[in-house]
């Protein structure tokens, strides 16, 4: 049996040698159109190199192209050259890359395609390689043929699709032929087929293909109507203008002004001068020019030089010389208009057939209407992405804002506090999964405890005097800021994110989700549910709305209002530990990170409703929104969409004092 498989492949061995040296023996044959080849002569070489081994042929295409072929001057052979040991050169052949012989190098010349040359081998590249058995060969020949679309490519990509099994490539042959067919096929029905399949195609690549369907035609004129009706016209266009002098003349337009008409009378004029249906017109410029070149002793026709300072006066003489000397007088801009007036101005589209450009005009409407509406979509997940981050924000500060009513100034601090420890997790847990699973409770605990300490230290004491909390607070905040300057350094510190979390979840060209932005929505979603669990279902939760509503008769009832306050001002301040690891993720790990967001936190909490968890969530939602499309109408300054929203908010304060969410007890009864 091994002998048999030893003579198989002999005879295949046999047999790739004489493919190869058919192909030799044609490009010596042929090799004057290489050596001096031109986007002409190339083509007798790429005509007739489909007949040999595809693998061959491309190692020689890409040689080729790559100016790495040589040529003995004596013999005109084609060859690889290579520098020797004894500063000799040795020619190689082509294909085996063995030595053919030795030369100096005055015996051999570099072959050096044009570009024009290359483009044309690297259009046959593209065609040996589609039907390569490599698939990734297939695919390099599918991207190049993405950047450029040529007319012969279209029987092309028909053949390959049909020889295609591979799914991938298959969709991408399919929709670079669907793009082919609408540049360059005549074919009106299949056009129109196409159109079709495309209607609910929203990516880029479909609606530049939609535009060359559409392009159009430069200005055109005529004095027939009937010219204009049998041709596929785009637009009739009627000629404006906007730029007049202080004498009611048209202007040259050499000045930027807003406005702009697509046709300005003048230069509808121009159009209608180089196609011979007016006559040249005579400009200012001109005007000035014959009266300079007629001045003699002081005066122009009989009218001194100093009278010519004026305008319309210029024009006057220019005409009574014009009317005598039978030369065509200046027109006005009425004249302009009078003589333009019968004839009609327009663009075609370039694509001939009625029906095909009507159908694209169709259905790139119905595309640009689901763009708008990804574009909106967008926007609105921006404005929930936002809002989602507020609340983590601001949640913990509604709790011990609502309950206490205590003016937290540190609550952006126990924020950046958060940030840090899921920094320092990070440092001893290399996996990040694992690391953010730690730091979540990690964070907690540590803010809580901070929470806990600052309640019974500072707070406590401070309940009745709403400034002196305000002010201690705020002391506070500045001193966990420079103590975190200290620690940690004025550097960002990094918190990065999980692998799985890198990228987007891409819908369309017009449309794409972070992952980060959908867990941190997920991860707001969570904590509300969390919340309205605890607050509703849970002993302290009953606890905390007792004291919130009626701290007096919830003492009588055996609830302990200070311990309670305590908790729940821990509570709050764990929260907000939790928030600065989610926070940290996407925005710089710093000791001002807290001070970011402490005002959004006290307008989310403001604007929603005092101690409200469904005012919170109503407050987040609504600035997160407003900043959004704010920022979506004015893109390029965002702190003029903050300045905006503020006093928007400051407005929505005076009509609604207790907010959207308006919460019954100590709290609202206090505001």
């Amino acid at each position: 049996m091994k002998y048999i498989f030893l003579i198989i492949f002999t005879l295949l061995g046999i047999n790739s040698s004489f493919s190869d040296e058919k192909l030799r023996i044609f490009i010596d044959e042929n090799s004057k159109y290489v050596i001096k080849s031109s986007s002409k002569t190339v083509d007798v070489i790429l005509k007739k190199i489909d007949d040999f081994n595809e693998e061959k042929v491309t190692q020689f295409l890409i040689l080729w192209k790559n100016k790495e072929l040589y040529y003995i001057k004596k013999s005109k052979k084609i060859v690889l050259a290579k520098k020797a040991n004894d500063n000799s050169y040795e020619a190689l052949d082509v294909f085996s890359k063995l030595v053919i012989k030795k030369l100096v190098k005055k015996e051999l010349k570099k072959i050096k395609p044009n570009s024009g040359v290359r483009t044309k081998i690297s259009s046959a590249l593209v065609r040996f390689q589609i039907f390569s058995k490599d698939e990734e060969k297939r695919l390099i020949s599918i991207k190049a043929l993405e950047k450029k679309i040529l007319p012969e490519h279209l029987d092309l990509l028909r053949k390959a699709l049909s020889l295609e099994q591979n799914m991938i490539l298959r969709n991408r042959l399919q929709n670079l032929l669907y793009l082919a067919i609408l540049e360059f096929s005549q074919n009106e029905i299949e056009k129109i087929k196409v159109l079709d399949k495309l209607s609910g195609n929203t990516s880029i690549g479909t609606r530049a293909a939609f535009s060359k369907v559409l392009r159009t035609s430069k200005i055109m004129v005529t004095d027939d109507l009937k010219e204009v009706k049998n041709k596929n016209v785009a637009r009739i266009i009627i000629p404006e203008n906007t730029v007049k002098n202080k004498y009611g003349e048209a202007e040259p337009i050499n000045i930027l002004f807003k406005n702009k008409p697509e046709l300005n009378i003048l230069k509808a004029y121009e159009i209608a001068e180089k196609n011979g249906y007016v006559k040249k017109r005579v400009s200012l410029e001109n005007i000035k020019n014959i009266l300079e070149n007629n001045i003699e002793n002081g005066k122009v026709f009989g009218v001194n030089v100093t009278e010519l300072n004026n305008i319309s006066k210029r024009i006057d003489i220019y005409n009574k010389f014009a009317i005598e000397n039978n030369k065509e007088s200046y027109k006005t801009l009425s004249d302009l208009e009078n003589d333009l007036s019968k004839l009609h101005f327009y663009t075609t589209y370039m694509e001939k057939s009625k029906k095909v450009t009507d159908k694209a005009i169709q259905v790139l409407s119905s595309i640009n209407l689901k763009v708008k509406f990804y574009k909106y979509l967008d926007l609105f997940i921006d404005g929930l992405s936002l809002a989602s981050i507020y609340f983590l924000g601001a949640i913990g500060l509604a709790i011990t804002f609502g309950v206490m009513r205590v003016i937290n100034m540190a609550h952006g601090e126990f924020i950046m506090m958060g940030a840090y420890t899921g920094y320092v997790v990070q440092l001893y847990i290399s996996n990040h999964t694992l690391s953010l699973i730690i730091a979540f409770p990690v964070a907690f605990l540590i803010t809580f405890l901070a929470g806990v300490i600052m309640e019974r230290l500072v707070i406590r004491h401070l309940y009745k005097n709403p400034l002196d909390t305000l002010l201690a607070t705020f002391g506070i905040s500045i001193a966990l800021q420079q103590l975190a300057k200290n620690i940690f350094g004025t550097q960002a510190r990094p918190l990065t994110s999980p692998q799985w979390l890198d990228g987007a979840m891409s819908i369309n060209d017009d449309l794409s989700i972070s992952y980060i932005r959908i867990a941190i929505f997920i991860l707001g979603l969570i904590f509300f549910l969390l919340l309205l669990f605890v607050m509703k279902k849970t002993r302290f939760g009953l606890e905390t709305r007792s004291v919130t509503q009626n701290p007096a008769m919830a003492a009588n009832m055996g609830i302990n209002p200070q311990k309670i306050n305590m908790l729940t001002f821990g509570f709050g301040s764990g929260i907000a530990g939790i928030a600065g690891v989610a926070i940290g993720l996407f925005s710089k790990v710093t000791s001002e990170l807290g001070s970011e967001y402490i005002v959004q936190s006290f307008m989310t909490v403001v604007v929603g409703g005092v101690g409200s968890i469904w005012g919170t969530l109503a407050g987040a939602s609504l600035i997160g929104f407003l900043q959004k499309i704010i920022e979506w109408f004015n893109p390029s300054n965002t702190l003029a969409a903050q300045t905006y929203m503020i006093i928007f908010i400051i407005l929505f304060i005076q009509f609604r004092p207790r907010g959207l969410v308006a919460l019954k007890g100590r709290a609202a009864n206090e505001q």
